[in-house]
């Protein structure tokens, strides 16, 4: 593995974590529940309407509200970090690749 690689995987896995509270944040999951109008609320409509007027413990949208609450658990942490590292070494070595063909 070379260091555009590393540097990729690197960056995925610190952008993933930095990042995902603010893109729950922007889609209306937040501290303080879910904010009307936002593609957040548009979940919980079309969750509740699917399971007769309410929302299912452990469904997305319960999860995504509870992250956007509370924050991501260490075990969630590592899990996104672990994907972004990867889809960032990916990129990295796509690049790498077609940077000397």
């Amino acid at each position: 593995m070379d260091w555009a690689t590393l540097v990729g995987v690197a960056a995925g896995a610190a952008g993933t974590v930095a990042l995902a509270p603010a893109v729950l944040t922007a889609a209306g999951f937040t501290a303080g529940g879910i904010a009307a109008g936002s593609v957040a609320s548009w979940m919980m409509s079309t969750a509740a309407v699917a399971n007769g007027g309410g929302v299912a413990a452990g469904s997305a949208v319960a999860v995504l509200q509870s992250v956007g609450a509370a924050g991501l658990s260490g075990v969630a942490t590592t899990a996104m970090a672990s994907l972004g590292g990867v889809v960032g070494g990916a990129i990295a070595e796509a690049i790498a690749q077609n940077s000397t063909a």
